[in-house]
């Protein structure tokens, strides 16, 4: 049985069509289930003519952001997803989706350096010689959940931030891919940080280990 995958998104969700094209194998383990976005983004289109459900949740239809994450935490259980991707959704997780929810995150850097959201331009300015791209489950920091795997990338000569960014989300697409799949068909622990694939059968909710180390 698949394990199912809800992805939120605010662009046009080039890693969520890598992630459909990868389902479409019946031995990838995963199957997106619905896509959803704070906004009215392009790639929900692309969901819905793969046959994928599809649902938005704006922010500014709603209160405060406490209410807004309710509304959204409420939305994403409607599918009963075990892991929820975020691919380029631009809006910080609050308590109710993040203590409900398993939810992982890609991000174009090799964390804990750079976090944000200009980690490929502050590499850059930094002047590292390598950087590259991480997936980590979320936790209600800013890019600190526990890594599950990272990949790097060399920074060329005359490079600029548009150059580098596009060949690390090459890497990163190809890596977030292998990290649901992964983690669909192996199950994961997290021990003091440290990421364990292959350990536990994935179900509708964390591992209880992550729960009370990193959401609680």
């Amino acid at each position: 049985m698949s394990a199912r995958v809800v992805v939120l998104i605010s662009g046009t969700g080039s890693n969520m069509a890598a992630l459909l094209d990868a389902a479409a194998d019946r031995l990838y383990g995963a199957e997106v289930v619905a896509v959803g976005s704070d906004r009215d983004a392009p790639g929900l289109a692309l969901a819905e003519r793969a046959g994928v459900a599809t649902f938005t949740v704006r922010l500014a239809d709603h209160r405060d952001r406490a209410e807004w994450d309710a509304a959204l935490s409420e939305r994403i259980a409607a599918f009963a997803p075990d892991l929820v991707v975020s691919a380029g959704f631009m809006r910080l997780l609050g308590p109710a989706v993040l203590d409900r929810h398993t939810v992982i995150n890609t991000h174009p850097a090799l964390l804990p350096a750079f976090p944000g959201t200009h980690a490929v331009r502050d590499a850059l300015a930094y002047g590292v010689r390598i950087t590259g791209a991480t997936v980590h489950f979320v936790d209600s920091g800013m890019d600190t959940g526990p890594v599950i795997d990272q990949v790097a990338v060399p920074v060329l000569p005359g490079d600029d931030a548009e150059a580098l960014h596009e060949r690390i989300k090459t890497v990163e697409r190809r890596m977030l891919v292998d990290v649901v799949g992964r983690l669909a068909r192996e199950g994961w622990t997290v021990e003091d940080r440290h990421v364990r694939l292959g350990s536990v059968e994935p179900g509708p909710s964390p591992s209880p280990g992550y729960v009370a180390e990193e959401n609680r």
